[in-house]
């Protein structure tokens, strides 16, 4: 899982990204790639 500032960038890298907020973080996630998984902090 790759940690950044910014998810723009990470969410434009698969078609199937997705920002999720979860316990008041965000994440990109990718069901049918999980290798782009993402955190923002």
């Amino acid at each position: 899982m790759k940690v950044t500032s910014s998810l723009k960038s990470l969410k434009r890298r698969h078609p199937n990204c997705q920002v999720v907020r979860r316990k008041g973080r965000l994440y990109v996630i990718n069901k049918t790639n999980p290798r782009y998984k993402a955190r923002q902090g």
